[in-house]
């Protein structure tokens, strides 16, 4: 029988294998020898590559001083070269910042002066109409903001459905419509009007709310909702 220091990983069955058990049960299932195992690749010519991996583990005793072990630490042990050392330290590192990782505070929208806020400078000074959506979750976060349309608004032309399939995409509970007039004017014509009030009716059928329509003028803007169109 092979010893435990002359079994290579070819040796073990394939559905033994850290790669194949990842495959087939999770990550979640794979202990931290197999783990291991797989970023460090392979063995020695007299030591498997679980083998190395669990030498690894006892010399560090454990998780904690591994995580900040250095380059020279990590070579100083048999069978761990620059290569295999490299992409542990890599491994360390990426879960280290995974750890830290915080998301960015998402633009709360609680009133038509938050949404007006959100787009007004980049919208404002605009030469043609651009047609901006942004898609909110359930606590009224953005979670999206997107450009469905540029040119003259049109009820012909600007269809609800480009808007509320990016709506399904995003998993968005609503949304604001944000729309500009480049002469700077904000008020609205009968063609924003009747764009609104399809878009409100698509958005019921979809279960979407439309919250809003802005029309953005220069550092000056108009709620279609404060209006009673919505």
């Amino acid at each position: 029988m092979l010893s435990s220091t002359t079994i290579k990983m070819k040796d073990v069955p394939k559905e033994e294998r850290p790669r194949e058990r990842l495959l087939t049960f999770g990550e979640s299932h794979l202990s931290n020898q197999e783990i291991l195992a797989i970023l460090i690749g392979s063995g020695t010519k007299t030591e498997s590559v679980m083998d190395l991996s669990n030498r690894l583990i006892m010399h560090f005793e454990g998780l904690k001083l591994l995580s900040e072990a250095t380059i020279e630490e990590l070579t100083a042990i048999k069978g761990i070269g620059t290569a295999k050392g490299v992409v542990l330290l890599a491994a360390i590192e990426l879960g280290k910042r995974i750890q830290q990782y915080k998301p960015e505070e998402r633009f709360i929208i609680r009133s038509p002066e938050d949404g007006a806020e959100y787009v007004m400078e980049e919208m404002r000074n605009l030469k043609q109409e651009h047609l901006v959506v942004l898609f909110l979750n359930t606590k009224n976060q953005i979670i999206h903001r997107q450009t469905i349309f540029i040119g003259s608004l049109n009820a012909s032309i600007v269809h609800p459905r480009e808007i509320y399939r990016e709506a399904v995409k995003r998993s968005a509970a609503s949304i604001i419509c944000a729309h500009n007039h480049p002469s700077g004017d904000p008020t609205p014509s009968q063609e924003d009007i009747h764009v609104t009030r399809r878009l409100v009716e698509a958005g019921k059928m979809m279960g979407i709310e439309l919250l809003d329509h802005l029309v953005i003028g220069n550092d000056t803007f108009i709620s279609l909702k404060e209006k009673g169109y919505l």
